[in-house]
């Protein structure tokens, strides 16, 4: 069975937010601008990506 993915990209800069966002933005591996990850569809991710929605975009 295929493992469920999702595609996060930095769509805006981490300049200005809380310190805490830059780390969650640096766990979903994701380094500068546009940078894209691909990464396994579980709960932590997900709340991971609630956290920081308004920096990121999401596909998949």
């Amino acid at each position: 069975m295929a493992e469920k993915k999702v595609k996060v990209t930095l769509v805006r800069s981490l300049i200005g937010t809380k310190g805490s966002h830059r780390a969650t933005v640096r766990g979903l591996g994701l380094r500068r601008m546009h940078s894209s990850s691909v990464l396994e569809d579980t709960q932590a991710v997900r709340g991971m990506i609630n956290k920081v929605a308004y920096l990121l975009k999401c596909e998949g």
